[in-house]
């Protein structure tokens, strides 16, 4: 009995996912347990294995497309199998042009599509220039239709003739046109971009443009983004787009905490801890210190009201080779450095090998966001928000700089920086600064229970 596979939902967030792989299409042999397709969500990336062996009788998306959740992916079953009651309400209009096709192609013999599909191979242009490559009638009148350049395409028929599959195939390299993109295009020998800015991404007369010089060549490479880059461009648009971001600096003095990352580092030497403690994971335990004694920023700012959290959801970004992601620890405030610094580790981990839960990855998970860039040697920059979170927090590299350490003596002390960055519609200018205040006292005064630490 054939068994209708669907597109899996991967946390209550997730509503629809891209598909980035097809293993198996629609023909091809399974086992059970085999991958038939990959895809990914917002930011993480799973494979769908088989129910059961057989063959796939019908893949209904490709890859690149976007599918939502619970749809139909597939229907495996036994060669030959009737499937129809399985494609009730899929493509019934969609189908019956395909019908007609088959019905008009029935009624012409075998012998005159030869006779047809021989007379396209041997024609070429009566009035072609010397040295130029042939093109037969039906390629030419598909070229002139489309505006496609003929000179600059390769022949695939006889004596490197140039058929009409091969303008087809140029045909779906391009985008398609305009009318007014068509008639330019074949007026001024112009050119579509990769990708058009009309609707359904049709190329518009002010996407066209003129072809390269061959005696140089392309000094360049257009290349597709990942489905990944997309959601971050998409998301990092829409931050900006929609809040009023402004950002603070400061500098807090990071002798504390170095000396407890020294006196950290020795107990894990020795055996007395069994979880690395970073630089990170004590900025990120102040940070939590000093969301408990402001509120208003662990919120959500939702246009017209302010959702406020009675428990710290901390997010913190994760450089990846997919891309960036935000996990959140939940309820962290009830964690302990150690525990901070473990569950840290295991979300970092888990983005990075793809196995995150993507429930976690959602923006609406956290109420607060890190992002920690002092390890890349970064001495400011400007944090974007994770909408609908109302602030995020920078951390940058510690620096040497003066200050007066007491009777008018100056020496060099270790600065870490802090830039916050906030929602002005949520949060006003005098109150961003004195969290930031209390996030760098915070640090200055950070202290850990060494009984706690080892237990």
């Amino acid at each position: 009995m054939a068994v209708v596979v669907i597109m899996p939902k991967q946390g209550q967030s997730v509503e629809s996912c891209i598909i980035t792989e097809l293993k198996k299409k629609k023909g091809d042999t399974v086992q059970k347990g085999e991958v038939l397709f990959s895809y990914e969500t917002d930011k993480a990336s799973f494979e769908e294995e088989s129910p059961v062996e057989g063959v796939v009788l019908e893949s209904f998306y490709g890859e690149g497309d976007e599918v939502s959740v619970l749809e139909n992916m597939m229907i495996i079953g036994q060669p030959g199998e009737d499937i129809s009651s399985l494609l009730v309400g899929r493509g019934a209009v969609e189908d019956e042009p395909e019908e007609e096709v088959e019905t008009i192609e029935s009624t012409v013999s075998d012998s005159f599509r030869g006779d047809v599909a021989r007379q396209e191979e041997n024609s070429v242009v009566s009035n072609k220039e010397p040295g130029a490559i042939p093109v037969s009638p039906r390629a030419r009148k598909l070229a002139e239709k489309n505006a496609v350049d003929t000179s600059s395409l390769s022949g695939s028929g006889p004596k490197g003739r140039i058929i009409e599959k091969d303008v087809q195939a140029a045909l779906e390299d391009r985008p398609k046109m305009t009318p007014l993109a068509k008639k330019l295009a074949a007026e001024e020998g112009l050119l579509p971009q990769s990708s058009g800015t009309g609707l359904a991404g049709m190329a518009r007369a002010s996407d066209l443009f003129l072809p390269v010089n061959t005696v140089y060549g392309k000094d360049y490479e257009d290349r597709k983004i990942s489905n990944m880059r997309k959601i971050i461009a998409r998301s990092m648009h829409a931050s900006l787009q929609n809040s009023a971001q402004l950002t603070h600096h400061l500098g807090a003095d990071a002798r504390r905490i170095l000396a407890l990352r020294k006196k950290v580092k020795a107990m894990l030497e020795e055996g007395q801890l069994d979880v690395n403690i970073t630089l990170n994971d004590m900025v990120c335990f102040s940070v939590i210190k000093a969301l408990k004694k402001f509120p208003n920023v662990n919120t959500h700012f939702l246009g017209d009201s302010v959702r406020y959290f009675n428990k710290i959801h901390l997010g913190l970004a994760v450089d990846t080779d997919r891309g960036l992601m935000v996990p959140v620890v939940r309820n962290a405030d009830d964690l302990s450095i150690t525990g901070l610094a473990r569950q840290f580790k295991e979300i970092a981990a888990a983005c990075r090998n793809g196995s995150v839960n993507p429930d976690i990855l959602s923006s609406e998970a956290g109420s607060f966001t890190v992002s920690n860039l002092g390890n890349y040697g970064v001495e400011i920059f400007t944090p974007v928000i994770n909408l609908p979170q109302s602030a995020i927090l920078g951390v940058n590299t510690i620096v040497p700089r003066p200050k007066d350490i007491g009777d008018g003596v100056y020496a060099f002390v270790p600065f870490i920086g802090l830039s916050l960055t906030y929602d002005h519609r949520s949060l006003d200018g005098g109150e961003a600064t004195r969290f930031l205040k209390q996030i760098a006292l915070e640090i200055e005064n950070l202290e850990l229970d060494i009984f706690t630490l080892i237990n």
